[in-house]
């Protein structure tokens, strides 16, 4: 697949892109209207693409817990066996809990962990009937609230008789800002893995008491451009961290509905490096 294809489709996800002007700028790229058409499935993320990992095996609920505005809705998995569990927190992209995230939440209870994985779209009472819909109500959340939101996940897990106390969290693109984020927040955080998220504020670092791990697709330029400065300030406040560039991959490489930016083998690699860290940092 052509790069600049991928780059125009990130370029359309990240930013107030409308369709029609994604649309036209592919008919350019390709060189008709019916080639951009075609092109088109192999870009746009499907959850058919994912291979589901079944509910065998564990127990999985909806729950929802006080927000701002409104109450969070989130998604839990864990083991069947009921007793104490380490806790991580699955923060979506910038389309809200979806079936591949749900599936992410599966993955991390099949490794013997309680998951949960809220919508930061619940809080304002949004159900998007598209992609296109859910990205543009992302522009309604208040930043202040949203942050709380994710916050507020760990004053629940203390209501939960399943959670032994220690939590970490994993985010991927707007989720993996929110991991960097969730670092600087909560001092109790074992743990935070971000994948391709934007970085905090430099001069926040100090504030992180968790093992940090970063995950970047090498031909993620947009979010690789802050790589730089927050490695300094991590070495600087001497933060536990790993930091992993996956050469040849994109931006989203894990998302395994994103066909043409799906990586595999980094996607795999990525993964088993998270729950090895969580192994070692949240028991």
């Amino acid at each position: 697949m052509n790069q600049d294809i991928i780059n125009l489709y990130d370029d359309y996800t990240h930013t107030p892109l409308t369709r029609s002007e994604f649309i036209r700028r592919l008919v350019l790229l390709t060189g008709s209207f019916t080639a951009a058409m075609s092109v088109l499935p192999l870009i746009e993320v499907n959850a058919a693409n994912s291979k589901m990992t079944s509910e065998e095996d564990l127990f999985a609920e909806r729950v929802s817990y006080p927000g701002l505005p409104g109450n969070m809705q989130a998604y839990v998995a864990r083991p069947k066996e009921v007793k104490k569990y380490p806790a991580v927190i699955v923060i979506h992209e910038n389309r809200g809990l979806n079936a591949h995230i749900e599936d992410v939440a599966r993955r991390a209870a099949k490794e013997g962990f309680l998951a949960i994985a809220p919508n930061a779209l619940s809080a304002i009472g949004a159900v998007p009937a598209s992609e296109d819909e859910a990205r543009a109500k992302f522009q309604e959340l208040k930043p202040e609230n949203n942050l709380q939101n994710f916050i507020n996940v760990f004053d629940y897990l203390k209501t939960r008789t399943d959670y032994n106390g220690n939590a970490g969290c994993v985010g991927f693109c707007w989720g993996g800002a929110m991991a960097n984020n969730l670092a600087v927040n909560i001092p109790g955080l074992k743990a935070a893995v971000a994948f391709y998220g934007r970085q905090p504020a430099a001069e926040a670092v100090s504030k992180i008491k968790a093992a940090v791990q970063l995950h970047y697709g090498g031909l993620d330029e947009r979010v690789n451009a802050g790589i730089p400065a927050y490695e300094e300030a991590l070495k600087k406040n001497n933060i536990r961290y790993e930091l992993y560039t996956y050469e040849g991959a994109n931006h989203a490489f894990h998302n395994d509905t994103a066909p043409t930016r799906y990586n595999e083998a980094a996607a795999k690699l990525a993964w088993q490096r998270t729950i090895d860290f969580f192994k070692k940092n949240v028991k």
